[in-house]
């Protein structure tokens, strides 16, 4: 495959929003530039503001904030977790390091979210808990998964990677689960190169957390004066980031409006202006419910099958395009497998990998750089 600089319009492009150079300037002069400085204080209570949410507490990657999820639960070996095959490995990843076996739910062919009707016969005396992941920012049907994670009496965690600022009727994405995550990977609308978050609805995980977030130690205690010295008291590790990065996540959070206004308009450009296009090449667009505020994180298409798929990306990549697809399926994978995934386990999962294409779509896109992307499609006819 060609470099990236070959490419004249990538799939993504980080960009600084506002303030991210004065407030890493402050960071320096303020001479603290390790975890939980002024600037990851201000990102906490913003960030809990945003969300209503207890406790907001960064950390050096939503893996990590998935990790913390894996630990606070007690996840142990033998126990199981249920969650969607067509995701990230992160999200796996968190809960076979402490010895969890994960079973792989399908996909909604709709909106590419967790199947919820297929949840009732996974679930077993072993399920600890239910995961979801929120694809593109577009809310899991989460009525039907909490009353069913309440009748087991089995723990919800949404993997909300993707979904800041997203509401399913009416209520922001990653407040319904006990535990959440976020990213601030800088693919994702809001960014510090690398970075997460770990969003805590259920008050009593935060003093746990703050001891695994801190290598396993009750210095968050210390600092506040409740102890008069700490010491290690729990298992842990060190998932704070720099608050380097915190200013620069601050400034990001601080230009939200700006950053989500941008990115609805390419999305619903894209939207409108390729609804003819799509239908004459037998294209499916997005589908997003009516009662789901999307963040306008990614713009898809899904193509007929993977060799349409794979006519197209060469096509845009000969206009200097650059296009993605996006996961394999787990329960395919090497060590989804060994866990006893085999083809045929999870169809919509299976289909839509070989489907899905994602477009451009970055916070200082331009409206030139666009018109080049939606002139390329409309050239192509497989």
């Amino acid at each position: 495959m060609a470099s990236f600089e070959n490419y004249t319009i990538p799939y993504n492009r980080p960009s600084m929003a506002g303030n991210e150079q004065h407030y890493i300037a402050q960071v320096i002069e303020n001479r603290h530039a390790a975890g939980d400085g002024a600037f990851t204080r201000k990102c906490h209570a913003l960030l809990q503001e945003i969300l209503g949410a207890p406790r907001a507490l960064l950390t050096t990657s939503c893996t990590h904030a998935l990790e913390m999820t894996a630990l606070l639960l007690d996840i142990q070996p033998g126990d199981e977790v249920v969650m969607p095959s067509f995701t990230f490995v992160s999200t796996v990843n968190a809960f076979v390091l402490r010895g969890a076996r994960p079973v792989f739910a399908d996909i909604r062919p709709d909106t590419l979210n967790i199947d919820e009707t297929q949840l009732e016969h996974l679930i077993t005396p072993r399920t600890r808990a239910i995961l979801v992941v929120h694809y593109a920012g577009v809310g899991c049907e989460m009525d039907a998964i909490l009353n069913l994670a309440e009748r087991h009496q089995i723990a919800v965690i949404e993997d909300n990677a993707h979904g800041l600022f997203g509401q399913y009727r009416g209520k922001m994405l990653g407040t319904f689960g006990s535990l959440a995550t976020q990213s601030f990977h800088e693919t994702k609308n809001i960014t510090c190169g690398e970075g997460g978050a770990l969003i805590i609805n259920d008050p009593q995980y935060i003093e746990r957390a703050e001891i695994i977030r801190e290598k396993g130690t009750n210095r968050s205690q210390f600092f506040r004066g409740q102890v008069d010295k700490y010491t290690w008291v729990d298992v842990g590790s060190s998932y704070l980031p720099s608050d380097i990065l915190a200013a620069f996540l601050y400034a990001q959070l601080e230009a939200r409006a700006t950053i989500q206004a941008n990115r609805k308009h390419s999305w619903t450009r894209y939207h409108a202006e390729l609804a003819d296009w799509a239908a004459a090449c037998d294209v499916r667009l997005p589908i997003v419910p009516d009662y789901c505020e999307q963040p306008y994180h990614i713009y898809y298409l899904l193509l007929p099958n993977v060799e349409r798929r794979q006519a197209l990306i060469e096509h845009l990549k000969a206009h200097g395009i650059l296009s993605v697809f996006h996961y394999q399926p787990l329960h395919l994978s090497v060590m989804g497998q060994r866990y006893g995934g085999q083809p045929g386990d999870c169809p919509v999962t299976e289909r839509i990998s070989d489907q899905l294409l994602r477009l451009p779509l970055f916070n200082n896109f331009t409206d030139a750089e666009q018109s080049r992307v939606i002139e390329a499609l409309h050239a192509f006819e497989g």
